[in-house]
């Protein structure tokens, strides 16, 4: 594996790495940005670049602004980690939920990879990243609960737009995304994110 790209790990049949034991490895490794697939694989990244860490910071900056000024949630950055429905844990670029489904998670999930989607996503594709492997990550979040998911592309100046029950959206080169009825009256500038 080279330092820019990621490795996932397969397990024998019948081997899977349950959530405790996936929680100590974290625990154990910090340094690593780990996930779990459906399939119980282990995917292990390589930390991010300096340009997408930059990138990833600005998502989540406009993103936390937004929640603090609005107050209608809970926003997350990339070092989250969510077990979906379907039993992945993943752990999205940057994050939201609604304080009504955060308030309604025990402390104890909270503090742990909480079994909870979140409402909204943003995945920003870095150098190294296959956009195939990102497209199935967004469609996964889209049939685990989340609401309105981004795909951020600055390789190709594209955003994508995942939506329940809709076919993906596809932007060329866009100034800015809205946050439509998920995440009201937020508009992320894509100024030093899909542009630098």
């Amino acid at each position: 594996m080279s330092l820019a790209g990621q490795l996932t790990l397969r397990f024998r049949p019948g081997l899977r790495l349950t959530d405790e034991a996936f929680w100590r490895l974290c625990r154990a490794n910090p340094e690593l940005r780990l996930e779990r697939t459906a399939n119980g694989e282990l995917v292990v990244m390589a930390p991010a670049a300096p340009d997408s860490s930059s990138r990833n910071l600005g998502i989540a900056a406009q993103l936390w602004i937004w929640n603090q000024r609005t107050g209608l949630g809970i926003a997350f950055d990339s070092s989250v980690g969510f077990t979906l429905p379907n039993t992945a844990i993943r752990g999205p670029d940057a994050s939201w939920m609604t304080q009504e489904r955060w308030d309604a998670l025990p402390r104890d999930e909270r503090e742990r990879f909480s079994h909870v989607c979140p409402d909204f996503v943003a995945e920003l594709r870095s150098r190294s990243d296959r956009k195939k492997n990102l497209r199935l990550k967004m469609e996964e979040y889209i049939s685990q609960g989340c609401r309105l998911g981004w795909l951020i592309d600055p390789k190709t100046c594209t955003a994508a737009i995942y939506r329940p029950g809709r076919a993906v959206e596809v932007l060329k080169r866009p100034t800015a995304l809205s946050g439509e009825d998920v995440l009201p009256g937020f508009v992320l500038e894509l100024k030093g994110i899909l542009f630098v």
